[in-house]
């Protein structure tokens, strides 16, 4: 009998790891990470198989979904419903990654901001967009969205204040644990591929989501009580 670990070699042989599918996608995709790549996992953009171990393992047409939901994402805005639907029918009629062709938008696009543009937009300056890069609470891409004009914005709030991104680091990371927490939480309903769970996990998501921030604000509400009383 093959020991358990050489079973799930040859299960994931010409399979990739989340670590591969980042180097192959970031370049593209800048702003795609671990977390992200997780919670379109959630909202059933991808759908990776599992070794005995739990870990994740890509396909070749998984990563064809992942780059198209995120082409869909970046250059036309549609929300992951949307897409989760039009990958969907793609797959059915045999057309992922080839035929699909995103409806067009009703809306304006949401503006994108060069880095110039995003510092004026936040009344940043280099230095402080630098600083929050190069500690991982802002991801460097070509361009930036209206919430990373919002955080910026507020890293500069904070930094009047002799708050620095340096500073959040561990606010950031906070908000990626909560994420595997969530998805521990799911993980049940993550193992399995039927629609009816893929749905579920996509509503109960932002559900668990919002009472995690609720508590959390409770807990820091309480903190401030103790400092200013």
């Amino acid at each position: 009998m093959a020991a358990p670990h050489a079973r799930e070699r040859s299960a994931s042989a010409g399979l990739l790891s989340i670590g591969q599918v980042l180097a192959r996608l970031t370049p593209e995709f800048p702003e795609l990470t671990s977390s992200k790549l997780r919670f379109l996992e959630v909202q059933g953009i991808v759908t990776p198989s599992r070794t005995e171990s739990g870990y994740r393992k890509f396909s070749q047409s998984d990563i064809e979904r992942l780059r198209l939901g995120l082409v869909l994402q970046r250059d036309h805005y549609l929300p992951l419903s949307v897409i989760r639907e039009q990958l969907d029918e793609a797959e059915a009629n045999g057309q992922a990654g080839t035929g699909l062709t995103p409806p067009p938008s009703i809306t304006p696009p949401p503006r994108r901001y060069r880095r110039g543009e995003l510092l004026s937009a936040a009344g940043a300056g280099p230095q402080l967009l630098n600083d929050a890069i190069s500690t991982g609470v802002i991801t460097a891409s070509e361009s930036y969205s209206e919430a990373t004009v919002a955080l910026l914005r507020g890293l500069v709030a904070l930094d009047r204040h002799g708050i620095e991104p340096r500073h959040l680091r561990a606010v950031r990371q906070g908000a990626e644990r909560e994420v595997a927490l969530i998805e521990s939480a799911m993980s049940a309903l993550l193992r399995r591929t039927d629609a009816t769970s893929r749905a579920k996990a996509s509503e109960m998501a932002p559900d668990l989501a919002a009472k995690i921030d609720e508590v959390r604000s409770l807990f820091v509400k309480d903190a401030l009580s103790r400092v200013l009383s």
